[in-house]
């Protein structure tokens, strides 16, 4: 049956729009708008690049705004590719703290279809892992952003919905969406997000099937931002951190305590380690090779 969405409209939104290239520093904003110049994210080299762009809490009639800043972004000549995501925050306002446990039990039966809705890219799933039962639990009993926190990896701390910016914002954050500068893709997603959080709060029940989700939510099946697959060589790098990681995570752990490798880079003569810290600086490390294992340098 479908969802007789009325009030999706009413509801604020934001969203964050990663890129690469272009100017960042020197983008003319509008009122509001914010660019995370710490935010880069990886061009094809393998080079830092681009920013993130942040709107401020919008209407669904002000989304020209998002259409003008996309624009002046492309004559920048920035693009999109591989390491760039799409996340879009919606209001809670309206509804307050009763609807996160909503929203908790929404994600766990319908995140694998948003995925699939908008074809994230596998290799971005570390930026979006799927809410467990045993997460929602701990949350139900204690009440703690804390419970939906992962530990592990930093990139993986938000779940693809993500209820924490509640605690500080007032609001979902919603992750699945691969990057786009095109206007049009950038809405339909936010009109799909500002369409679930709608259809949660109305206690509507949403089916575990893509075509129906979107059927039941009145937003559109397609035309959400493309895919785009890492090059080989960032595969590998995944691999590699993957791999060691593990190895490096016991000799971090003295120096910064309660530290989270962040990623790692090889360098000449040995591995860059960087670690982010409970308050969220980063720190690099150096190790190099040798008989008895990995020796810190500096």
């Amino acid at each position: 049956m479908k969802h007789a969405a009325k009030d999706w409209e009413k509801l604020r939104f934001g969203v964050e729009i990663e890129f690469v290239g272009g100017d960042p520093e020197r983008l003319e904003l509008l009122p509001g708008w914010n660019m995370a110049l710490d935010e880069q994210q990886t061009d094809e080299s393998g080079e830092e690049s681009g920013s993130e762009l942040q709107s401020p809490p919008l209407f669904w009639e002000q989304r020209g705004q998002i259409a003008e800043m996309a624009d002046r972004l492309q004559r920048q000549g920035a693009t999109v590719n591989w390491s760039c995501g799409l996340h879009v925050h919606v209001g809670l306002e309206r509804y307050g703290e009763a609807i996160l446990l909503p929203l908790l039990d929404a994600a766990l039966h319908t995140q694998h279809v948003l995925q699939e809705l908008l074809d994230t890219s596998p290799h971005r799933i570390i930026f979006c892992p799927p809410l467990t039962a045993d997460r929602i639990c701990q949350f139900r009993e204690t009440g703690d952003p804390e419970s939906l926190h992962n530990s592990g990896r930093p990139q993986s701390h938000r779940f693809g919905i993500n209820i924490n910016p509640w605690f500080e914002i007032g609001t979902v954050e919603m992750r699945y969406a691969n990057g786009s500068l095109e206007a049009e893709e950038i809405c339909r997603v936010a009109e799909l997000c500002l369409r679930f959080v709608e259809a949660v709060g109305a206690g509507s029940s949403l089916p575990a099937d893509p075509q129906e989700l979107a059927e039941v939510l009145g937003a559109a099946v397609g035309g959400y931002p493309p895919r785009c697959e890492p090059p080989r060589w960032r595969q590998e790098q995944i691999w590699l951190e993957e791999m060691l990681i593990p190895v490096f995570a016991p000799l971090v752990e003295p120096l910064i305590p309660g530290g989270e490798i962040h990623h790692l880079r090889p360098e000449p003569g040995g591995m860059a380690v960087y670690v982010e810290d409970s308050s969220g600086s980063l720190s690099r490390l150096f190790f190099r090779a040798a008989a008895c294992g990995w020796e810190l340098c500096r």
